[in-house]
């Protein structure tokens, strides 16, 4: 029977789907409002669409579905929420949940309203995101980031740590590298003696 009621199929709600309205993924078309995920019923776009044969997901629920399970495979910003999916119908593995770090005994008001601040463990001040450089596992003030022991300002190119305090690598092979000729850790004068 010829299709007399205009375009293709809508891939989600079985009815005609019209140029103006259209949205294709994966060679099927759909309604702009029915284009969302199958799991939590986000609204998509193309740069959040994940199809799965005739299925289309976001990103987060076709990564908790069919991407990789167990310790260390997260799947990008959903890794770092508590969310298990498991209101949305997908089987998923449990794994501990990590300690949480302790809070400060008297946080600002800012910290209360947004969360806790990392500390600086140079000056031992919040750093936000904004100025935020992490270095050694650790988070640091622009101005903060700087070698231990001659000062100079570090990069992630030349940056070194041991016990918790930054280094340039300079200082770093002066100090914790090898000894003896040939390491820098002789002058001329000393070899001649």
């Amino acid at each position: 029977m010829p299709n007399w009621g205009g375009g293709a199929k809508c891939g989600a709600c079985e009815k005609s789907v019209y140029h103006a309205e259209e949205i294709q993924c994966n060679g099927r078309s759909f309604h702009k409002t029915c284009f969302h995920c199958m799991a939590c019923r986000k609204a998509l776009d193309s740069t959040t669409v994940a199809a799965h044969e005739s299925e289309i997901y976001c990103k987060t629920c076709y990564g908790r579905k069919y991407g990789p399970k167990g310790i260390g495979y997260g799947q990008g910003a959903g890794c770092l929420s508590t969310d298990t999916g498991e209101h949305l119908g997908l089987d998923l593995q449990h794994s501990p949940k990590p300690a949480r770090p302790s809070t400060p005994t008297n946080p600002s008001k800012f910290a209360k309203k947004f969360g806790d601040v990392d500390k600086c463990p140079r000056c031992g001040k919040s750093v936000y995101a904004a100025e935020k450089i992490m270095g050694g596992g650790k988070p640091w003030h622009k101005t903060c980031f700087r070698c231990a022991i001659c000062g100079k300002s570090l990069e992630s190119t030349n940056v070194t740590d041991k016990d918790g305090e930054i280094y340039c690598k300079v200082c770093y092979a002066k100090n914790f590298g090898p000894k003896g000729i040939g390491f820098g850790g002789l002058t001329q004068v000393e070899k001649k003696e």
